[in-house]
């Protein structure tokens, strides 16, 4: 009987310490899909600096520019941005369409005759071992068969004797006088008679006449370089957005409709719309300078036209744009410059 109340009152004092334990936590969780001992491999982190830069042309060792196409990408917007004529760079990288080209297509933005020929100055030219040299060539030389020329005249012999000659000893004196007279003609072989020498024709002799006119020593008229273009405004309106390296551009307000001038001398390359600009004309004016002229309401000009300052080549309005306004460009090898360091009031 104390046996058993015993070990009821060791069952209760057991459930009482179990009921005053803290809470127990779980068993840990071993993951068994890799070896205890492997290290913990973490993502590699994204750097904070990775950008969607738009790449550049890059100038490879042979002195041409390249241009990897990218997203958002024209053929015409590419040109731009480099001071090309988009025809000619597809023409340069043999495009049938300038509609047609793809993500990361390499495009060549420099004339590939301008391109230098590869150097092979560096090349060693190893010599030949003895064992490897080449096996004389035998060359067989035709024999030649000479046939004589059968005369059927005599042919006098001329003897000629110079005006001093050292004379062996015995000489007559009629032999000296013989050779003092110069070449003389001896009888035919044969005794036919003597030929007589054939007088030279007289050379005709022919009078240059000197030129009436006089020389004329002025200089030729200089060329305009590079440099020296004589630049003009493309409106007239006030200037509303300056020049700055996000605007590649000036914008002058004005009204729709007012006339856009081409802002010196050159060629139309390019009528159409590009995004960002609505209706865009842009003029090259030499291999350094092409000018753009954006947002126009009408262009009045087409690709191929030679223009002159002042010509009127569209009228303003706001495609593309919030409101009425002309967005004018002067780009030197492609870099957008300030165009009110170019322009003048002429």
């Amino acid at each position: 009987m104390n046996v058993v109340r015993t070990a009821g009152v060791m069952s209760a004092l057991l459930l009482a310490a179990c009921a005053s334990d803290p809470v127990r936590s779980p068993a840990p969780v071993i993951d068994r899909t890799r070896p205890a001992n492997a290290p913990s491999v973490k993502p590699a982190p994204v750097p904070a600096t990775a950008s969607a830069a738009r790449p550049v042309a890059t100038t490879a060792p042979d002195g041409g520019k390249y241009y990897t196409v990218r997203v958002g990408d024209t053929l015409y917007s590419i040109a731009l941005e480099n001071g090309l004529d988009y025809k000619e760079v597809a023409a340069w990288n043999h495009l049938a369409d300038p509609n047609l080209i793809k993500i990361d297509q390499i495009l060549l933005l420099s004339d590939p005759n301008d391109i230098a020929a590869p150097d092979t100055a560096g090349v060693v030219v190893r010599p030949l071992r003895p064992d490897s040299a080449p096996a004389p060539v035998k060359i067989d030389t035709p024999a030649v068969v000479v046939t004589p020329i059968a005369t059927t005249a005599p042919v006098a012999a001329v003897v000629s004797y110079p005006k001093a000659l050292k004379l062996s000893h015995g000489t007559d004196a009629a032999t000296v006088a013989r050779q003092a007279e110069g070449p003389v003609q001896t009888a035919a072989l044969g005794g036919a008679a003597p030929i007589k020498p054939i007088d030279p024709k007289p050379v005709e002799k022919i009078d240059v006449k000197p030129d009436p006119k006089p020389a004329d020593n002025k200089p030729a008229s200089p060329v305009l370089g590079e440099e020296d273009l004589n630049w003009s405004w493309p409106t007239v309106g006030k200037v509303i957005t300056p020049f700055s390296d996000a605007a590649k551009g000036i914008d002058i307000g004005g009204k729709l409709g007012q006339p856009v001038l081409a802002a010196s001398a050159g060629r139309v390359v390019y009528v159409g719309t590009m995004r960002g600009y609505g209706k865009l004309v842009i003029v090259k004016h030499n291999k350094t300078y092409l000018s753009a002229y954006a947002h126009n309401s009408q262009s009045l000009v087409k690709e191929g036209d030679n223009v002159k300052k002042g010509d009127k080549i569209a009228e303003m309005g706001n495609t593309d744009a919030e409101q009425v306004k002309l967005h004018f460009e002067i780009r030197r090898f492609g870099k957008p410059v300030d165009p009110t360091k170019y322009l003048t009031a002429g």
